[in-house]
Parts: structure tokens; C-alpha cells; sequence
């Protein structure tokens, strides 16, 4: 078993008990007391876990959503540069969701210049952003729902109607992304509206600059293998990519540091 598959275990087992002892967790996976120690050490700097005398207990996840505007003053040349490349993956004529996220908003200026898509969007932000451009003739579905402090509509009625739909491709913004929690959200409501979303899609496509890699937030959505498509920055380490590489089902890494050509390079 690899450390993360071994990781995995040991976060199921204290989310399942509420917390592990060490003691427990070396029969339950046939290691020595340091290993599981070792991955106890690396859940406890994820954010996963908090350690404990003799074992660890759940630990305190990022439950803070900082506003759009914040957001969006944040790796700025990595969320174009994967904004860029994900508008080359839209087809003419399509359905396309885009969820709430400054990286999808960033597609949006893309995605109003495409021709005859059907975008549905649960980001007041995103639609603003399409609608605003005197080129688009696009067909724009808001799913209405109770706006968060990062833009999104969220809750029973974005759910409601999400459901009804059915969508060519998804392009996935999140909060965090882990190899041990996946992919995460501050918010509880969103956290179901993304789990709602995946379920229309045909295919998942997440946007995701390196600086998410390890964060996690309060609410999982969905494990890494979720993402058909992984779209990030080449500030990446060589591990990281290696576990996403593992994980997705295609990961497009794209030079964030220039402006010119941002042609994904397909690991």
C-alpha cells in the first residue's frame, strides 16, 4: 500500500470513530508505530488531522470562504493562463456549466466569444461577465439559488435545477485540492451544489492553479479521480503532479509565467 492509499485509510478510520490511536491503526494496516506516525505527521500539516496523545482526532479545516473580490486578485497569470486553455477544449454548439470560481470567471470572457453555446452557471459573477460582452449571442441559464460571499448560488433551488439539466462538459472551480480529501469547499451548500453538477456532466474538467494544491476546506465534493480532466500551473512540484498524475483522468499543466504562447503541456 502507498503512503497515500495508507493516508486515505487512516482519514476514513478518524472521520468514521471521530479519532484513531496509533496502537489501533498498526493492526488495522500491518506497519510499524513509526510509519503510521510519519503519516499521521504529513495528515496533521494537510490540515486533515489534529495529533493527539497517542493518536490524532479530526482536525480543524479551513471553514473561512473569503470574498470574490479577494479571491480574484490571486494568481492572476495562472488562472488566465488555465482559463485560456480550457476555452480551446469548448466545441461550437455546445452545453457547457461553469461553476462559481475566479478561475471560471476568467473563462467566461473566453466562452462569450465561441458560437452558439448554452451555458448554464450557478455565479452571478460568471454571467455578469458573459452577458456583458457585445460579441456574445449566447444562450446564458443562471440557476438562481442564495448568493455566498464568493459569488455563487447555492442551495435547494441551484440544486433543484442543476438536476434538471445535462451538461456536454463541466468546468470545475474549487476551493482546494488534496490527495487525501479531494476536492473541497469552504461552504457546506456549495459543496452539494458542486456534487450536483459533477452528476450532469459528461465530462469533468477542473481549473485549479497550483496554489490549491494541499488546501483543504471544510466540505469534500468529490475525490480526485472525480476530474476526466485536471487543467493547472506549472508551479506544481514534481510529487504533486506525480499524485495527480495517478489520480485524474488527464492532467494539462500550462506555463503561468508569460503572457505568449500557453499551449498545454498534456502529462
Amino acid at each position: 500500500m502507498l503512503a497515500r492509499q495508507r493516508q486515505a485509510r487512516i482519514l476514513d478510520e478518524v472521520r468514521r470513530a471521530g479519532g484513531v490511536r496509533v496502537s489501533e491503526l498498526t493492526l488495522l494496516l500491518g506497519v510499524s508505530d513509526m510509519t503510521i506516525r510519519r503519516d499521521l505527521d504529513q495528515l496533521s500539516s494537510d490540515g486533515a488531522i489534529q495529533k493527539v496523545h497517542g493518536g490524532a482526532v479530526l482536525g480543524s479545516h479551513v471553514t473561512e470562504e473569503p470574498g470574490f473580490e479577494v479571491k480574484s486578485n490571486l494568481a492572476q497569470p495562472a488562472k488566465q493562463a488555465i482559463a485560456a486553455q480550457a476555452a480551446r477544449m469548448i466545441a461550437p454548439g455546445t452545453a457547457v456549466a461553469l461553476s462559481a470560481g475566479t478561475t471560471t470567471w476568467a473563462l467566461g470572457r473566453h466562452v462569450a466569444s465561441i458560437p452558439g453555446l448554452t451555458v448554464v452557471t450557478n455565479s452571478t459573477a460568471v454571467a455578469d461577465t458573459i452577458c456583458s460582452s457585445e460579441s456574445t449571442k449566447l444562450t446564458v441559464i443562471l440557476t438562481g439559488g442564495v448568493r455566498t460571499p464568493s459569488a455563487a448560488l447555492v442551495g435547494p433551488v441551484a440544486d433543484s435545477t442543476i438536476r434538471s439539466l445535462h451538461f456536454d462538459q463541466l468546468f470545475l472551480g474549487v476551493h482546494g485540492m488534496d490527495a487525501v480529501a479531494g476536492f473541497t469547499t469552504p461552504n457546506l451548500a456549495e459543496a452539494e451544489t458542486n456534487r450536483a453538477l459533477i452528476d450532469r456532466a459528461q465530462v469533468v474538467i477542473v481549473m485549479a492553479d497550483s496554489s490549491k494544491w494541499t488546501t483543504v476546506g471544510l466540505a469534500d465534493f468529490g475525490p480526485l479521480s472525480a476530474a476526466d480532466v485536471l487543467i493547472t500551473d506549472d508551479g506544481l512540484s514534481d510529487e504533486a503532479r506525480a499524485v495527480l498524475k495517478e489520480s485524474v483522468g488527464e492532467l494539462v499543466v500550462v506555463p503561468a509565467a508569460t503572457e505568449g504562447s500557453r499551449e498545454g503541456a498534456r502529462a
